[in-house]
């Protein structure tokens, strides 16, 4: 079997609260003990509801935020090891789209200065071949050339994510994280920048971690597709598999909540008892129990380890386990 080509092993993050001198400092886990692979040229899916830990987990692999334990490796190369220096060589080879476009462009930059910032950091190439490689890359986003001394409030939203798209790949990366990268856009527009992200991975060769709170959308664009709560993966099995066969109760909630295009449709949904509980006082056990139908005393006291269900589909969750 191929190594996989990012691996994820224990992954954890805290963090630490303070209200004041006179209060305990307390804290909160956000990211609990996660592992999972990529494979080279897929795109994997990560899908929860929003603060279970998604983002969290994306700035971890990239090492944008520092873990408490855990390894990410890229190849055979844990990344969290590595020193400041040879850290910087190996963002070249992994990226990040963010969520809002606007908000991740310097407003006071033209577009060309803007894609000019990452080649000109690594010290990329000669002004000649940085001017092509641009040029390039705005041929394959769909963006106009002539929109180079443009600044970023002089386009729409869609070309604002043209641009942040074209500017990730400006160093030839072979990872790329997209981070509830089409949910800040008008539906219209959220289907042809997945398009074009599907159509970047082949021409490209790229492997995409893909964060969305959208099942439909992850399901348009994933390979696999791992479901998260409370900081942990709950479910993760190939696409088809996991909306064909769903075992956990949270992911069969999830996937009720989809809309159902159709206006005649009398579709059931399963709506959850109770809210998220608290990541700062977390319930014992099972962190999905309080809000599960099926819950049993087990549930109370024991947390779920990840078990392979069959055909790769894994799943946390007692009742499956009888």
């Amino acid at each position: 079997m191929a190594e996989p080509f990012i691996r994820i092993e224990n992954l954890t993050k805290r963090f630490s609260i303070s209200a004041g001198k006179r209060i305990r400092k307390t804290g909160f886990t956000a990211v609990n003990n996660v592992s999972l692979n990529i494979e080279r040229g897929e795109v994997f899916g990560l899908v929860g509801e929003s603060g279970c830990g998604k983002s969290t987990l994306s700035l971890l692999v990239l090492r944008l935020l520092e873990a408490n334990g855990g390894a990410v490796y890229h190849g055979d190369t844990n990344i969290l090891e590595l020193p400041r220096r040879k850290m910087r060589r190996i963002r070249r080879d992994m990226q990040i789209v963010f969520q809002d476009p606007y908000d991740s462009l310097d407003p006071r930059f033209t577009l060309e200065r803007i894609m000019n910032e990452p080649l000109q950091i690594h010290r990329w190439g000669t002004g000649a071949e940085r001017e092509a490689r641009i040029d390039e890359l705005f041929a394959a986003v769909s963006l106009d050339k002539q929109q180079l001394k443009r600044y970023p409030h002089q386009l729409s939203g869609g070309q604002r994510q043209r641009l942040c798209i074209a500017r990730s790949l400006a160093l030839s990366p072979g990872f790329l994280v997209c981070d509830e990268a089409v949910s800040a856009l008008d539906v219209s527009i959220q289907a042809q920048i997945l398009n074009l992200l599907l159509d970047l991975k082949d021409e490209f060769g790229l492997t995409y971690l893909f964060i969305s709170h959208n099942l439909a959308v992850v399901k348009f664009v994933s390979d696999r597709i791992g479901v998260m709560y409370f900081g942990k993966i709950v479910e993760l099995a190939d696409t088809d598999e996991l909306f064909d066969n769903v075992l956990h109760p949270y992911t069969a909630a999830l996937l009720s909540a989809v809309p159902d295009p159709d206006p005649f449709s009398e579709k059931k949904r399963d709506i959850l008892p109770s809210g998220v509980p608290s990541l700062i006082d977390p319930p014992g056990g099972c962190a999905f129990h309080p809000r599960c139908k099926y819950a049993g005393e087990r549930c109370a006291r024991e947390s779920p380890e990840l078990r392979d269900a069959g055909r790769g589909h894994l799943v946390a969750c007692h009742r499956l386990e009888c």
